[in-house]
């Protein structure tokens, strides 16, 4: 019998680096042998909760802030990562993106992993925001993607009008203190062995195996 493998990954819909670690940690289940015996759960991530709910901005105006770089330092940086995804396949539109408060898609995030679609959910939500430049804490557009890949659109729209899941982002984040995760995507493999970043696909085979090798 094959040993079972738990990935445990925490992850912000809005964060670049989390689309890539997402296609390279694919990327490495592709090679995995044992991929079969693979569990992968998606936990939430801020990584800016003081946005306030409802503040919408331009990622590269809130990024020249933040950083206190003049724009064309801005666009450099998110052209390299730009460049970076496109690697992995993926197509950003940066200069399209909006920064929003992220709490409500994690909570749809949560009602989708109920109906056995957290990947689907969180891949969705990641190429909204990063590729298509939808606005992700606008209601309607969160009801119409959870319905995308199939969570029923009444019960996204009963969570988005209660704080239905709230505790289990809280939860999500409190773990990741615990752990002493500061940034994200962040890997944990069966609750022992943690990659921090979007690892290369070599490196996260590597860890698959010794993992694999020690619940054999």
């Amino acid at each position: 019998m094959s040993a079972r493998i738990r990935i445990d990954v925490w992850s912000d819909v809005v964060c670049p680096w989390c689309y890539i670690g997402k296609r390279r940690l694919e990327t490495a289940l592709s090679r995995f042998e044992h991929a079969g015996d693979v569990v992968v759960r998606w936990h939430s991530f801020q990584l800016d909760p003081s946005i306030p709910a409802g503040h919408r901005e331009p990622v590269q105006e809130m990024l020249a802030k933040k950083i206190g770089a003049p724009a064309s330092q801005v666009r450099a940086m998110t052209h390299q990562v730009t460049q970076l995804a496109d690697a992995e396949g993926l197509t950003y539109h940066l200069d399209r993106a909006i920064s929003v408060n992220t709490r409500d898609a994690h909570r749809l995030a949560h009602l989708a992993a109920e109906h056995d679609l957290g990947t689907e959910m969180h891949e969705r939500l990641l190429r909204a925001h990063l590729c298509d430049g939808e606005v992700v804490d606008e209601p309607e557009t969160l009801i119409r993607l959870a319905a995308e890949v199939g969570v029923p659109a009444d019960e996204a729209a009963e969570v988005l009008r209660t704080t239905k899941y709230s505790a289990e982002v809280d939860t999500d984040i409190r773990n990741a203190r615990k752990i002493g995760i500061n940034g994200v995507p962040f890997f944990l493999l069966n609750e022992t062995y943690g990659l921090s970043g979007a690892q290369a696909p070599e490196t996260i085979l590597s860890a698959l195996n010794k993992v694999h090798a020690l619940a054999s």
